[in-house]
């Protein structure tokens, strides 16, 4: 019997709710042995190398098919789609900007994107049964929202600027409610909080108002 935990969503944009999503509770993942090992049981007409094979091919021309700018559907399975991202090292692009300084070599395929058929979804609800394994809550801060404000301005009056993983120290918040929070706070000056810098390079620094 599978089990579900109810689990407490992070309060991303400051309403004070206490939000919650159910997720199963994973026991243990199946590998490809041990999955061949379940294909193949006595009585299956089907051998292990028989599987894997079928397996190791079938992946084999997904990845091909994709490559070739395909979506793959499978019957009672889903669909697979290839996503595109910017190689390691390059810029992202604008919109409107100059076509020279971006080529085909550096954009790639980052990811494959999985979307579940309805005959999946429908034949593994009816298999599952489920009861409840507990709750799951997350880590707050033992600071209020303005007091996290005052922790970060006398931060940055003792040095000169401010990082992320330096406000999750000051805090005890976690990485996105830390970033979504300082986000808040450069958007609305009378917070006196400001950035330099972009992306990955992004610092926090005090606000001149001068």
């Amino acid at each position: 019997m599978a089990e579900y935990i109810k689990q407490e969503m992070s309060d991303l944009d400051g309403s004070g709710e206490q939000r919650v999503f159910y997720r199963m509770k994973t026991y243990h993942n199946i590998n490809a042995r041990e999955f061949v090992s379940k294909l193949a049981r006595p009585g299956s007409g089907l051998s292990e190398g028989n599987v894997l094979h079928v397996l190791t091919t079938l992946a084999d021309e997904l990845a091909y098919y994709m490559a070739q700018g395909y979506s793959v559907s499978i019957d009672g399975v889903g669909t697979f789609k290839p996503t595109l991202g910017i190689a390691e090292g390059k810029e992202t692009d604008t919109l409107d900007g100059d076509e020279q300084k971006r080529n085909a070599r550096s954009i790639m395929v980052n990811g494959v994107n999985f979307r579940a058929s309805k005959d999946l979804i429908k034949e593994t609800a009816r298999h599952c049964e489920l009861k409840r394994a507990g709750v799951s809550r997350i880590h707050h801060s033992p600071y209020s929202p303005e007091e996290r404000i005052t922790i970060a301005l006398k931060y940055l009056e003792e040095n000169h600027f401010m990082r992320v993983a330096d406000y999750m120290k000051l805090t005890g918040l976690r990485k996105t409610s830390a970033t979504l929070e300082l986000k808040r706070l450069r958007e609305d000056p009378a917070n006196g909080i400001t950035t330099e810098g972009k992306r990955n390079g992004m610092i926090y620094v005090k606000r001149n108002n001068k």
